[in-house]
């Protein structure tokens, strides 16, 4: 990998990108209210159910179809690949938050690069002829930058890990050695799903974890929210 594409990965993964994703937390919310997250042993297996039930089997599924055809420069594929991934999330916090964080991520790099895909990509997207999933967004966004396609799973495992881990800290009381002692044990579950994504077609994208999905659809009947999802 180039330094500008190593550079492009580290800005991507960066809290400091302005794409919101601060504001979600999967989900994560609504357990602790039921009493379901209540410590940092809890986090670590609601994170990994996460990302090798959903992330693995869907998101990372379309990042690398997206993150395939951006060299070919073809926007039907990926718009595909975006609408598929739509189709197979069924909570639509899910859905809305990664249409959001994924207009957003998709915005700043039209304002940041010129190029002929990602504006053809951002009017379909504008057009709502494609929904602008976040993972979606990002495959495109690393395969434009040179960032090879297991890196860019890799990468979304990480932001979605700490995102998840910032939102726990928000939630919880854990300081911080015990986040990032769950971080560190997160990393066999993120290379479990990059793995899983793998031999994975559109059509073979079968995100499976319904406790999620409930706690999801009672997060968005909830009185008071502090994150999106």
């Amino acid at each position: 990998m180039s330094d500008e594409a190593t550079l492009e990965s580290l800005r991507l993964a960066d809290s400091f990108l302005p794409v919101g994703t601060d504001s979600v937390s999967y989900g994560l919310e609504q357990f602790v209210a039921a009493d379901s997250v209540a410590d940092a042993d809890d986090l670590r297996t609601h994170v990994e159910t996460v990302l090798r039930r959903q992330h693995g089997r869907a998101d990372l599924v379309a990042l690398r179809a997206a993150h395939a055809t951006a060299s070919d420069g073809d926007p039907t594929a990926i718009e595909r690949a975006d609408r598929r991934l739509t189709a197979v999330t069924l909570p639509a916090e899910f859905r809305e938050s990664a249409e959001r964080t994924g207009n957003r991520l998709l915005a700043l790099q039209r304002d940041l690069r010129e190029d002929d895909l990602l504006e053809r990509y951002g009017e379909a997207v504008d057009a709502g002829e494609a929904p602008g999933n976040y993972a979606v967004a990002l495959g495109v966004v690393a395969g434009l930058a040179g960032v090879p396609v297991r890196e860019a799973c890799l990468l979304a495992c990480h932001e979605f890990a700490t995102a998840q881990l910032a939102a726990a800290q928000r939630l919880l009381r854990l300081g911080h050695t015990d986040v990032q002692r769950v971080l560190d044990d997160l990393r066999p579950a993120m290379i479990d799903a990059v793995e899983e994504s793998a031999d994975r077609s559109l059509d073979d994208m079968t995100p499976f974890a319904p406790l999620v999905d409930v706690r999801s659809a009672e997060h968005e009947r909830a009185d008071r929210r502090l994150f999106l999802s």
